[in-house]
């Protein structure tokens, strides 16, 4: 059987405005020039861009009973995202998220604290998970109140016990918590992937070798900073690079670009390809995605990010 990527977090609708005039609170109405509805959420996206780069992969999120939940259900049927580990809450609304997406791409979002997107919990977690798995995509640290250091803890040693690499993307800190707070899941984490100012508030570092050595004095295996337009910096025990991002992308929005990312950096390591390569399919699939609005609709497969990686990295 062929083996799966386990995929953990949050899938939503995102309704999204271009471009979001900040002056509509004084005017009382604003034309956008598209308003559209697409899917998302952290491992909703990542799940989506592995698929469509031909991963087996499977999602463990929470949905609820309402017709937001059969759009999301009927994505994943024509993407091939398997949702037998999907989790419902009958009397939870699916999370829903207004994407304010400004003229340079930037965004800026309405959410429901109540909905689908913070509920996910130990309990849901449960049961024979990593069957067949190869690896577990948990996108993103912060983003579940009811998902802390210890919950984290013992599902990513459940998936070191089966052998299963663990990648873990990351939010803003939501309570000031610190590297030090989750030192017990990190010491979990083959990958990590926060961005740089994620990782500036956990760490309270802001040189990138500071950063990750603060991560890896936690126990992570190889730090995988995101810089935007800057490209990536990675680091392990043994060695450390900066990866240049693609040149001359034009920006329309920039949701869902970090999932994007770190999707395309998983797939290298499913094809076990060195850091150097996976950082350059990271950086090609972050490029991608910023080029159309929606979180994920500017990838459409594998041969499209590849014909990026072969024009812009060099081996």
């Amino acid at each position: 059987m062929k083996e799966k990527i386990l995929v953990v977090g949050a899938a939503i609708l995102d309704v999204l405005a271009e471009p979001a005039d900040e002056h509509v609170f004084e005017t009382g109405s604003s034309p956008a020039d598209a308003i559209t509805m697409r899917t998302g959420g952290d491992a909703l996206n990542e799940a989506t861009v592995l698929a469509k780069l031909g991963r087996n992969v499977r999602l463990l999120t929470v949905l609820g009973s309402d017709p937001a939940s059969e759009i999301i259900r009927g994505h994943c049927r024509k993407y091939g995202i398997g949702l037998e580990l999907a989790r419902t809450e009958p009397g939870v609304d699916t999370g829903i998220n207004v994407v304010l997406v400004k003229e340079n791409g930037e965004r800026s979002f309405l959410t429901n604290p109540h909905g689908t997107l913070r509920v996910l919990s130990g309990e849901h977690l449960e049961g024979e998970l990593f069957r067949d798995v190869k690896i577990l995509c948990f996108a993103s640290i912060f983003v579940f109140p009811r998902l802390g250091n210890a919950e984290m803890e013992r599902l990513f040693q459940r998936a070191k016990k089966q052998g299963v690499l663990v990648c873990a993307d990351m939010t803003k800190r939501k309570n000031g918590e610190t590297a030090e707070d989750i030192r017990g899941a990190l010491a979990c984490v083959d990958y990590l992937f926060p961005n740089y100012e994620e990782a500036v508030l956990v760490t309270g570092k802001r040189e990138l070798h500071e950063i990750a050595d603060t991560f890896l004095d936690c126990g992570v295996g190889n730090v995988v900073i995101k810089c935007g337009d800057k490209g990536c910096f990675v680091k392990n025990r043994e060695m450390f690079f900066t990866s240049p991002a693609v040149p001359g992308v034009p920006c329309v929005d920039t949701t869902g670009a970090g999932d994007s990312f770190a999707a395309g950096f998983v797939y290298a390591l499913s094809e076990k390809m060195d850091l150097q390569t996976a950082a350059a399919y990271a950086n090609a699939c972050g490029a991608l995605a910023v080029q159309k609005l929606g979180a994920a609709e500017g990838i459409d497969n594998i041969v499209q990010v590849e014909n990026v990686v072969k024009k812009y990295h060099s081996p």
